[in-house]
């Protein structure tokens, strides 16, 4: 019963990380240009501040709304609204592979600027809480753990399978691709949205 919030979580993960943003960018020129080794190095630094941010939004925002069911309502609420839009706006979204994107940078340099694109990003910070805050809102206390860990668990799947796909099939690496990663994950994130909302009536009207 349980795995199934396991599963939940890493499918919301994959939505929430994969659409094409400085973060991925980085990770795609980074393995475009450079050698796998270094490729793989950004990667899995890229993927413990993701998580990291994951973390900090699910337990942050998310143990606050199991304290006070006001707050709660105002975060499904608005957080659905949000990502809904946040879904909406993938779906439409023209995306570009910037090659422009600097990675010449050494490892203490790579690690400030993975840092800065994940910690220092209000909206990484405003999508993260409204959407792991709203949906830990919307669990069971027991099930939180399993989703938490799905979700992170996304992050790494994501980040070093982008690498590797990307360092083998470099030169064939589109915009089209690119673009059908961002419909469907805008989808699910969309779906989620809606789901939140369902949550959100339901708390409003309960007896």
């Amino acid at each position: 019963m349980l795995l199934k919030f396991l599963l939940q979580g890493f499918m919301l993960g994959i939505a929430y990380v994969a659409p094409i943003g400085m973060q991925n960018l980085y990770v795609i020129n980074t393995a475009i240009s450079k050698s796998r080794l270094r490729a793989y190095q950004v990667a899995l630094i890229t993927t413990f501040f993701d998580i990291s941010l994951a973390l900090a939004c699910f337990f942050g925002m998310g143990a606050l709304m199991e304290r006070s069911d006001i707050l709660k309502s105002i975060v499904l609420c608005i957080g659905s609204i949000a990502v809904i839009y946040i879904g909406i706006q993938l779906i439409r979204s023209k995306p570009s592979a910037n090659n422009s994107v600097d990675v010449d940078k050494s490892l203490t340099e790579v690690v400030i600027a993975c840092f800065m694109v994940t910690w220092i990003n209000p909206q990484a910070l405003i999508d993260g809480t409204l959407l792991l805050g709203g949906i830990r809102a919307s669990l069971p206390s027991d099930a939180a753990g399993f989703f938490i860990l799905g979700t992170s668990l996304a992050s790494f799947s994501w980040f070093i399978g982008l690498t590797t796909v990307v360092s083998i099939f470099k030169n064939n690496f589109s915009h089209k691709i690119i673009k059908g990663i961002n419909i469907i994950c805008g989808s699910i994130i969309v779906y989620y949205g809606l789901k939140m909302a369902y949550n959100f009536i339901q708390l409003i009207v309960k007896p």
